[in-house]
C-alpha cells in the first residue's frame, strides 16, 4: 500500500491509521460518497484508488488481497461486482476529494470524497494537436479582413444574441476559411 507517512499519524499509531483507512474505505466502496476531515480524505485517496486498481484486475489473488485490507465480505463483493465494471475503461483518478468548509464544532476544514462513477469521453490525440493549428490561422483572418469596428457596448449587447441558425453559419463559414488557409499553405509547399 501507500508509503507511510513520517510524524503523527491519523488518530495514533500506525496500526489504528490502517484501521481508519480501511473502515473510510469501506464506507466509501459502500455509499459511493463519505464526509470527512481534508486530512483523512487525503490519506484515503491512495488508499482506495489502489483497492479499486486491485478489484478492476478481477481475479482471485486481487480479491484475497482486498479482502485482508477490508475484512467484510459484502463491501469486497460490491467493490468486485459494481464498482470495477464502471471504472474499467478508466486509467485512475476513481475518486474525487471537493472542500465543503468547516466543521461547527472545532472549525476543521471538511472535504467529501466520492467514487467517479461517470463514463468516460474518449478524447481523440490527433484532434488535440489540430485544434490549436485550426485555430491559430482562424484567430488571424478577422483581424485582417475586419472592416467594421465595433464599440465595446456594441460587443456586450451582442455577447449571447446570437441564434442556432447565426451560430451554424459562423461556424461554416470559419471551417470554409481554414480549409482556404490549408489549400494557400499546401500551394506553398
Amino acid at each position: 500500500m501507500p508509503k507511510p507517512t513520517k510524524g503523527a499519524r491519523l488518530g495514533g499509531g500506525p496500526a489504528h491509521e490502517r484501521l481508519l483507512l480501511a473502515n473510510l474505505a469501506a464506507a466509501l466502496f459502500t455509499h459511493k460518497s463519505i464526509t470527512t476531515t481534508e486530512t483523512k480524505a487525503k490519506r484515503l485517496r491512495p488508499f482506495a484508488e489502489r483497492l479499486v486498481t486491485f478489484a478492476k484486475r478481477g481475479d482471485l489473488h486481487a480479491r484475497r488481497r482486498v479482502l485482508s485490507v477490508i475484512g467484510d465480505k459484502s463491501v469486497v463483493h460490491e467493490l468486485f461486482a459494481e464498482i470495477a465494471p464502471l471504472v474499467a475503461e478508466r486509467e485512475g483518478g476513481y475518486t474525487r476529494i471537493t472542500k465543503v468548509g468547516n466543521r461547527k464544532g472545532d472549525n476543521a476544514p471538511m472535504a467529501v470524497i466520492e467514487l467517479v462513477l461517470e463514463p468516460v469521453t474518449p478524447k481523440a490525440k490527433s484532434s488535440k494537436k489540430a485544434a490549436p493549428a485550426a485555430a491559430a490561422p482562424a484567430a488571424e483572418e478577422p483581424a485582417a479582413e475586419e472592416t467594421e469596428v465595433e464599440t465595446p457596448a456594441e460587443d456586450a449587447a451582442d455577447a449571447g444574441a446570437e441564434s442556432p441558425e447565426e451560430g451554424a453559419a459562423a461556424e461554416a463559414t470559419a471551417e470554409d476559411a481554414v480549409a482556404s488557409e490549408d489549400e494557400k499553405a499546401d500551394e506553398a509547399k
